[in-house]
């Protein structure tokens, strides 16, 4: 019998243990049957990894060796924890708890806490936003609704990594993260808030963590109860734990190693969260008598489509592509994915949307296509190509782009401009339709450079900028057109896109996907900038971008289309490249190219250009300093010698290196890789050279970066300070 990933509407209850492992294949049978000591179960996508940890649950209780309520099994969703637990009802172990991490510590807060605190446990605040809006106006700090939401988010961020309101700008600093504004205000609010609940005696979604971490650690008795009820743990998703998760999970432990962990490193895209892939990763340095099973078997795409997916991860770098699995399609042959070039963004959607009708047509239902972008301001043109075309479509995961908001705003404030003409000060220099528009919306928040970093200014500012995009685009579609003429196009793109749908073409962004899957995917928009993002600025950052379209791939059962457009308007500059990670897998692109644009030397931007690239790539070859092996790997031939060769890097000299970088990036406002890439700084602390000529011949210097930051580079190297004050250089 062949393993499959979907059951029946109503299987039968299967009447021994051995038969809860009929249907599975050998991997997964290996890990249902592993109920012993501590299992870590690495799961590519379509493996079928939730049919092989419910029945390996389901065996357990049905042979008698695991008691049901003795048993945790903890994901992040209600809808999967929903999920697993009807199957193991359907398999026969109904009574086993299958919970989300907030949901099993919330129910053994409330019931140890008149015990281990006395009284009710404090009232939880669905909504904190309200509360770190009165922190913030405490502070005499202005915020509006988009800053709100995403300092509230930060404040989430450094609860579950621990982190408490004095050392927030620290952590930031560390993790290379973007704020959504000045560290130390964000801290100072972050502590506000604290203090305010702490007045109010209320607790937040992340404080039931917390507060069960607190009385788990300090309570041994209450420990040793938990312990007592629950002694084997199953953790699905296991690369999106947080810090403070993995610190609750080993409290329920204890001492114990009764422990069954689920995950696939490739799939971690909410570290923005503080999801990290390090406890999969390192759960064999924890656990050294550890079971591992790989599922590679997958039961869900075509091997045209594993094939592209593997290829994506085959060029991927940093210790989670260490640990990728090479994935094996169990379906028939597919179409091979399509990958198509648009002369611009309307030419794009449309393409897109004449593909969808003709899928349609040929028997795929709508509901099981899927269009997926980076960012949800991408929607809009999707859902106007796919209204002009008449098909029906539904967004997951946002608002329609004219339901959002600041669209709303924006197109109330062209309105009243365009009913006030000559009257309204703001148009008074603004002599075309494009300037009148950025004119008015100027006053909501757009501006001509995008705001640093990612989160709800940037969504906000996106929206607004799209608004821009349609105005100019109209303007030269219609010229003379008036602010009037745009505003009632707007107003009737909003009416075509309110036609009621019950089955449609789902919209999402590649966030929104995880966990899901359709017949066909399309994934567009594949520009540098857009994919990687281009505040994606760290090499890992960098290789989650990757993952994040790794996601995308495997969302597709049959049908994979793969797009990207040269100019934003007809007619504009065709500037745009395709994205770096399609190099080497697209045609017409070779595995050169594709190491070149994935090595991380040119940044977020995209790969090298100009003379110095073809430059380099004419190089003999590079040899390994250490072994004299021949290098191939962009990395490696930057640090002149293989990955696994040992490293006789100075620690001290670069962290001082680090330091430096971060302090010329500031002063310049640009970011750190700018400067100097991560890996040419190793490069630097391996080789520390004691003159210009040494220093220049490493990868990544070059004449330009020599003589702009040589002299500092090398006083460093010799254990002095930079010259620092130097007006050019710095």
């Amino acid at each position: 019998m062949t393993a499959a990933t979907h059951s029946t509407p109503f299987p039968q209850v299967p009447e021994t243990a051995d038969a809860v492992l009929d249907g599975l294949d050998p991997e997964q049978r290996e890990a249902a049957t592993a109920l012993n000591g501590p299992v870590c179960v690495l799961a590519g996508a379509g493996t079928g990894k939730t049919r092989a940890i419910t029945h390996r649950i389901a065996y357990g209780v049905r042979a008698g060796i695991l008691q049901p309520s003795s048993v945790l099994a903890v994901t992040f969703t209600n809808r999967a924890a929903g999920e697993m637990r009807g199957r193991l009802r359907q398999l026969g172990a109904g009574g086993v708890q299958a919970r989300t991490f907030h949901s099993a510590a919330l129910r053994q807060l409330q019931y140890f806490w008149p015990k281990a605190v006395g009284g009710q446990l404090p009232r939880l605040v669905e909504r904190k936003v309200q509360l770190v809006a009165e922190a913030a106006a405490r502070c005499r700090l202005r915020l509006d609704r988009n800053e709100l939401r995403d300092v509230t988010g930060e404040i989430e961020w450094a609860k579950v990594t621990q982190t408490v309101p004095g050392d927030y700008p620290a952590a930031v600093a560390k993790s290379h993260r973007d704020a959504p504004r000045d560290p130390a205000e964000i801290a100072q609010v972050y502590r506000m808030y604290e203090q305010l609940k702490q007045d109010r005696g209320v607790i937040d979604f992340e404080d039931v963590l917390l507060l069960t971490v607190g009385v788990l650690q300090d309570r041994h008795d209450i420990a040793d109860q938990v312990r007592r009820q629950y002694q084997h743990f199953v953790v699905d998703e296991y690369q999106d734990v947080s810090p403070l998760q993995q610190r609750l999970l080993d409290l329920w432990l204890g001492d114990r190693d009764s422990l069954c962990v689920v995950g696939d490193a490739s799939q971690t895209i909410y570290s923005f969260t503080g999801a990290t892939p390090e406890h999969l990763l390192n759960f064999r340095t924890r656990h050294p008598n550890a079971t591992v099973v790989k599922l590679v078997r997958d039961y869900r795409s075509t091997p045209q489509v594993v094939h592209l997916a593997n290829g994506l991860l085959a060029q991927a770098t940093g210790r989670a592509a260490e640990h990728r699995l090479e994935l094996i399609s169990q379906r028939q042959a597919g179409p091979e994915p399509v990958y198509t070039e648009y002369g611009d963004e309307p030419a794009e959607a449309e393409g897109v949307a004449r593909r969808i009708r003709d899928l349609i047509a040929s028997g795929v239902s709508a509901g099981e296509i899927a269009v997926l972008y980076r960012i949800n301001a991408q929607s809009e043109i999707y859902e106007q190509a796919l209204a002009d075309a008449g098909v029906p479509y539904l967004l997951r995961g946002a608002e329609r782009f004219f339901e959002r908001p600041e669209v709303r705003e924006a197109v109330v404030a062209l309105g009243g401009a365009a009913r006030a003409g000559d009257n309204d000060s703001l148009l008074d220099d603004a002599v075309d339709l494009p300037s009148q528009v950025r004119a008015v919306l100027g006053t909501k928040g757009w501006t001509a450079k995008p705001p640093a970093g990612s989160g709800a200014v940037r969504d906000r500012w996106e929206s607004l900028a799209a608004l821009v995009r349609l105005g100019e685009d109209f303007e030269r579609a219609k010229p003379g057109a008036t602010l009037s003429d745009l505003v009632t196009e707007l107003r009737e793109r909003e009416a075509a896109q309110h036609a009621p749908t019950v089955e449609g073409v789902t919209l999402a962004s590649l966030h929104a996907a995880k966990g899901l899957e359709w017949d066909a995917v399309f994934l567009v928009g594949l520009t540098e900038g857009m994919m990687p993002i281009t505040y994606a600025k760290t090499d890992e950052q960098i290789e989650e971008e990757r993952r994040l379209l790794y996601v995308g791939v495997t969302r597709a059962r049959v049908h994979l289309g793969l797009s990207w457009s040269l100019a934003r308007s007809p007619g504009g500059r065709a500037s745009r490249r395709p994205s770096r990670f399609l190099n080497g897998l697209r045609p017409g692109s070779g595995s050169r190219a594709a190491r070149a644009a994935t090595s991380g030397v040119a940044g977020a931007a995209g790969t090298e250009r100009g003379p110095a690239a073809r430059k380099r790539t004419r190089r003999g070859p590079v040899l390994c300093r250490v072994c004299g092996k021949t290098l191939t790997e962009a990395g490696e031939m930057k640090l002149m010698r293989c990955e696994d060769c040992p490293s006789d890097m100075d620690e001290a000299l670069y962290e001082r290196l680090r330091d430096w970088r971060s302090h010329q990036a500031r002063d310049l406002g640009m970011p750190p890789y700018v400067v100097f890439t991560d890996k040419t700084l190793m490069a630097i602390a391996e080789a520390v050279p004691s003159n210009g000529h040494e220093l220049a011949v490493i990868s990544g210097v070059g004449a330009r970066k020599l003589d702009r930051f040589g002299t500092d580079v090398l006083a460093i190297c010799a254990g002095g300070e930079p010259g620092g004050d130097d007006e050019e250089g710095s």
